[in-house]
């Protein structure tokens, strides 16, 4: 199998999923486990993941229970090593027989290492993962809507709680759920593109998701006319975005995005420093905001925006996931925050 970059770059290697051709844009993690959650994770849909961390496969795939949606969203996988054999008291099968079930194809035998460097120091590229060993055409997966590929159809409740949460779904993970359903609230998933702003309902919720968030324009309209209503309101990652988005803010493409469960996010104001999982390619720019809202986090490596909350109102988000899954749970507080503010 060869992985082909659009600067001209070709690696070959070791074929282990799908023997099928796949495009998209290549993006690293540097996460050293957290490979099932991360590959479930809607936010990763359309793109070709390279795992800094040297040997994968060796737990195996655990049950579609422990997965962060119904399916593989990755387009494809590139890595050091991989661990045929695998040993893990949930393991159900192997990494490879996971991927080819998937329709994804992977590679192995690659200096990872190298591929990263070169995509830190040029910025995330397209690529190709060819079977065939033929050269075909580039595709970028930011000219699609994919929040409107990846979010659910129909509208579903969960939990029979007085305190009603309108979670717009635009590519949610599982644990996001698992953390807003508690015995004080009811939630109710709907399409990213739902209208919501008639429904009772006593606070919302916007979730992670992939691409760009410019193009989520019936979300944003429907989160600017639920800003009139004053209730409170919770965004992680892509929810960031487009809570500013919809608050006349602006964002902005980073040059390789922040991929991993070791990314330093600091509160701004106090000398409180939290390691947060993070997926996403996209930024706020707090500089666009107004001056009714705050910085409320920044990235300890770079200085990117990581979060943002309004002076008065109860309108926040962060750019990480509190919710982890995979990665550390230091800001789990911030779901408890939320549910006593409602």
């Amino acid at each position: 199998m060869k992985l082909f970059l659009e600067d001209g770059t070709l690696t070959a290697g070791e074929s282990f999923g799908a023997p099928i051709d796949a495009a998209g844009e290549v993006v690293f993690n540097t996460g050293m486990t957290g490979y099932v959650e991360s590959f479930t994770d809607p936010s990763y849909a359309g793109q070709i993941v390279v795992l800094t961390y040297p040997l994968i496969g060796n737990y195996g795939v655990p049950d579609p229970s422990a997965w962060e949606s119904a399916k593989v969203h990755i387009a494809g996988l590139i890595v050091s090593e991989y661990s045929a054999q695998y040993s893990h008291f949930d393991a159900q099968r192997s990494l490879s027989e996971w991927l080819k079930a998937a329709g994804v194809p992977a590679i192995s035998g690659v200096d990872t290492r190298a591929l990263t460097k070169r995509l830190r120091e040029h910025g995330i590229m397209l690529g190709q993962l060819s079977h065939s060993g033929k050269k075909g055409a580039f595709v970028d997966p930011n000219a699609d809507n994919l929040v409107a590929k990846v979010s659910v159809k129909a509208p579903s409740l969960h939990g029979s709680g007085p305190k009603k949460i309108i979670a717009i779904d635009c590519g949610m993970k599982e644990n996001i759920m698992r953390s807003l359903v508690r015995p004080e609230t009811t939630v109710v998933r709907v399409p990213w593109d739902h209208d919501f702003t008639r429904d009772a309902y006593d606070a919302l919720f916007i979730s992670n998701g992939p691409g760009d968030p410019t193009r989520c324009v019936a979300t944003i309209e429907h989160i600017r006319q639920a800003m009139t209503a004053g209730k409170p309101i919770l965004g992680i990652c892509l929810g960031n975005q487009l809570l500013s988005l919809a608050a006349g803010g602006k964002t902005y493409k980073l040059k390789y995005g922040h991929r991993g469960q070791n990314q330093p996010a600091l509160e701004k104001g106090t000398d409180r420093c939290f390691i947060t999982s993070q997926n996403h390619g996209f930024a706020v720019d707090p500089k666009k905001l107004s001056k009714e809202w705050d910085e409320w986090f920044v990235n300890g490596n770079d200085g990117s925006n990581e979060g943002v909350r309004h002076k008065t109102k109860p309108w926040r988000s962060v750019q990480f996931h509190p919710e982890a899954c995979p990665g550390p749970t230091d800001t789990a507080w911030i779901f408890d925050e939320f549910i006593e503010t409602i």
